[in-house]
């Protein structure tokens, strides 16, 4: 922390705005090098490092790398390399649109990852339903939609909305098929058509970005993600990696200090909120989920 000569005025001093919070403009600035000084004082043990690095590995699949960084640190290396192998392929299947197998193998590790999880379940139908209209299988669509997603539906008013934006994709054929993105991301590549005005109209319309959204490989790439955290959890492990919780953890960090008045360097600031959203598009392949 700075110190008492230099520290930064207090919230009530710099007059927060209405909304409660403290414009950036207002924010005192800080002495870069003392701020440096500062941090460099922290006390970080190359354990916990090297714990986060072996976490990090470990949890995004990299079991052989996890076993030799152990190795090479000394850290204890219990890994299950066949387990590991599992979740990643089961990742794989589920951001490749191959929801049926994805829920087959998740049931075959264990059934109680998706009996205890019915949002999860519902997700996993979900995604499952996209793929048919993907595929232009429209009455597999609306049977499936009938037998699996309907009931569902009816008795959580939250499926419900879910599965009413769902269906919309049926009602406009033309924009599912121009927001699809599996074209791109899996290099097969499809006859160049030119797309209808009014259907081009559509994708500016902001009440339609949620269902655009749901036709990118990014949405497949949210389910597995959730589909892997419950995984994880069912393993004993955290849902995601100790690096991502710290970075989330210094964006927060981050907003509560200027909300309270007190800055940060310019050069700083926001920096663990960039560090978030870079890990947030990198996880779903750089677009919006469109939740």
């Amino acid at each position: 922390m700075a110190s008492t000569s230099t520290r930064a005025p207090t919230a009530s001093r710099l007059g927060p705005t209405s909304s409660g919070t403290v414009s950036s403009s207002a924010l005192p600035s800080f002495d870069t090098r003392q701020w440096e000084d500062e941090l460099g004082k922290a006390d970080i043990s190359k354990h916990d490092l090297n714990t986060l690095v072996f976490d990090y590995l470990l949890i995004e699949g990299y079991s052989d790398a996890a076993v030799q960084f152990a190795r090479e640190t000394g850290l204890p290396a219990d890994v299950d390399h066949e387990k590991v192998q599992e979740r990643m392929e089961i990742r794989s299947a589920v951001e490749n649109g191959r929801v049926e197998e994805a829920v087959r193998r998740v049931n075959e590790l264990d059934p109680e990852i998706l009996d205890t999880n019915p949002p999860l379940l519902f997700h996993l139908h979900l995604l499952r339903l996209i793929e048919l209209i993907r595929q232009e299988e429209i009455d597999k669509a609306l049977e499936f939609a009938t037998a699996e997603l309907a009931p569902r539906g009816a008795e959580n008013p939250e499926f419900l909305i879910e599965l009413e934006r769902t269906m919309a994709l049926l009602a406009f054929p033309d924009l599912a098929k121009f927001a699809d993105d599996s074209a791109i991301t899996t290099g097969v590549h499809r006859p160049v058509e030119p797309m209808p005005l009014e259907t081009l109209q559509l994708f500016s319309e902001p009440s339609f970005l949620p269902i655009i959204a749901l036709m990118k490989r990014s949405y497949r790439i949210q389910i597995s993600q959730e589909l892997n955290s419950a995984i994880l959890e069912n393993q004993g492990h955290g849902k995601e990696t100790k690096l991502n919780g710290l970075v989330k953890l210094m964006a927060f960090g981050e907003k509560k200090l200027v909300d309270n008045g007190l800055g940060l360097p310019i050069q700083e600031r926001e920096k663990g909120r960039k560090w978030a959203n870079q890990i947030s598009s990198s996880a779903s392949g750089n677009d919006e989920a469109g939740q």
